[in-house]
């Protein structure tokens, strides 16, 4: 293989190769003595020179005129080693994250176990950057709080959907109705929590051992999961602005909304039992 190609297999283009061997043979050296020397154009000699310097394969001496000196050889090719080893391993982090998101992202898990579960909503807590949207029970929110406050403090907007007494002053917090009676319907209690559009946690978490929920970054589910709980805020928000008109025409509570969609002839649902 030609020296020059060797050279130029380093990163270097044409140019810069033969302007840097000149100068190993000959430093220091003026802009034009190296065009002389490498058969670089000397309308080309200068921006040549100025992208060595830049990267640091050539030295400057300022002057009239300034004087240039190629970097030694071996200082050369330690530099490389050391870029390609910093590039290689800043690569494999990266991709080996763009991998594993990757496949989240098309991916529908299930976690099994009340603390199992409580342990990823943390986790998601903790990766939220803008916005955490969750429906959630009393008892359940005392193993997150803390995460919730943090997140807040890092500037994350929190609404809350709250099936029981929930006091969270660093969010917005909208009581649901008849806690009590709702957790008697379903058969138990449930979380659904969105981060960031982007991830969600849903299902039961009242039955200890055998609770179950779905964590996924699969948009097809991601969306309409988020939109649940926004529709439900805008409801809670129509219940505060309008509440005797509501009732009115749909029940106390909004009963006959929750019968008229009923399929079973309690009037419960029974996704658990």
């Amino acid at each position: 293989m030609e020296l020059l190609d060797v050279v130029k297999n380093l990163g270097f283009t044409e140019y810069e190769a033969k302007a840097y061997l000149a100068l190993l043979l000959e430093s220091p050296s003026t802009g034009y003595a190296v065009a002389k020397n490498s058969g670089v154009p000397r309308s080309k000699i200068y921006e040549v020179l100025e992208n060595l310097t830049s990267r640091g394969d050539v030295l400057v001496s300022p002057g009239e005129p300034p004087l240039y000196r190629a970097l030694p050889a071996k200082d050369l090719i330690a530099m490389r080693k050391s870029r390609a080893e910093e590039n290689f391993l800043v690569a494999e982090k990266s991709l080996e994250k763009f991998e594993k998101t990757a496949g989240d992202r098309e991916n529908i898990w299930n976690i099994t176990g009340y603390e199992a579960i409580i342990h990823k909503v943390n986790e998601c807590i903790m990766s939220a950057k803008k916005r955490i949207l969750i429906e959630i029970w009393s008892e359940d929110f005392a193993m997150i709080e803390s995460s919730l406050k943090a997140a807040a403090n890092r500037g994350v907007n929190i609404s809350i959907i709250s099936y029981g007494e929930i006091n969270a002053d660093y969010a917005n917090v909208y009581p649901h109705d008849n806690s009590e009676e709702i957790t008697s319907e379903y058969g138990g209690r449930w979380i659904v929590f969105s981060a960031d559009d982007s991830q969600v946690v849903a299902g039961a978490v009242s039955l200890g051992n055998e609770s179950r929920v779905a964590w996924t970054q699969h948009k097809g589910l991601v969306m309409p999961i988020t939109e649940v709980v926004i529709h439900d805020l805008y409801i809670a928000e129509m219940l505060n602005a309008h509440r005797d008109i509501l009732e009115k025409t749909f029940g106390e509570d909004l009963i006959d909304l929750r019968r008229k969609f009923a399929i079973h002839s309690d009037n419960k649902k029974h996704y658990i039992d």
